[in-house]
């Protein structure tokens, strides 16, 4: 079984995933006792002076303490360094919104769409299909309470983790690795560089883009922008009660 390394990643996923999101100074690190592995959390204080920044480390109220196991990594966990890296060699392109509804009208391409199942009904672009690739957390386990304690720290009440069901059960029950596809989630990110986001910004469709051509999927696109753009330029959309 493979133990705890580190509750860390839980901060670059919560940036990526939830973009409203701010980080609380708070560190997530793994302390080992013989075979148990015991994961402490730490709140580090800051003070802030007219001359210097200083920091003193004091442990608060929340600390979480389990033998619980990490699941081996994921390919979705995979550092976002190394998923730029192949998509930009699998040549996915990322369209506007506009051109994604010229290729959905005369190019047969299907709309994937991967938010939450709940946000998919409230709007989504027509004849678009939704497999959400993170769903809320379903079990009890120790290592599940404590992610679940995790996001709560950051005031997040309903955590999500990856849907392991995303391609089985999801995508390859509708699609097959020919179909032209547009993954599409709310804020989309982007593999272009710039001055602030030098290798872009990781999001939720560019994962699920991922996922897909390191599966053999071989026409996949990105919403740049995501449906927030779909949505702000007044494109079709549809709902269901």
């Amino acid at each position: 079984m493979a133990a705890i390394t580190s509750v860390s990643q839980l901060h670059s996923s919560l940036s990526s995933l939830y973009p409203n999101y701010r980080s609380s100074p708070l560190i997530l690190a793994p302390k080992t006792n013989q075979d148990t592995t015991i994961c402490c959390l730490t709140v580090r204080s800051f003070t802030f002076s007219r001359r210097r920044l200083s920091s003193q480390s004091v442990p608060r109220g929340l600390i979480i303490q389990n033998a619980a196991t990490k699941p081996a990594k994921s390919p979705a966990e995979e550092d976002w360094k190394t998923k730029r890296e192949l998509l930009l060699q699998k040549r996915v392109r990322s369209v506007e919104a506009k051109e994604a509804l010229r290729l959905q009208k005369e190019n047969n391409f299907v709309i994937l769409d991967v938010r939450p199942e709940a946000e998919f009904k409230e709007a989504h672009p027509p004849g678009a299909i939704n497999v959400q690739i993170y769903r809320l957390i379903k079990e009890w386990t120790a290592w599940d309470i404590a992610r679940r304690a995790a996001f709560a720290f950051f005031g997040i009440f309903s955590g999500t983790e990856e849907n392991p069901e995303f391609l089985q059960t999801g995508v390859e029950s509708q699609l097959d690795k020919d179909a032209k596809i547009i993954v599409a989630c709310a804020t989309g990110g982007t593999m272009k560089p710039s001055q602030n986001l030098p290798e872009g910004q990781q999001s939720r469709s560019l994962i699920a883009a991922y996922l897909l051509v390191l599966n053999g999927y071989k026409n996949v696109y990105h919403l740049e922008g995501g449906l927030y753009k779909w949505f702000k330029e007044e494109l079709p959309e549809v709902s269901e009660e």
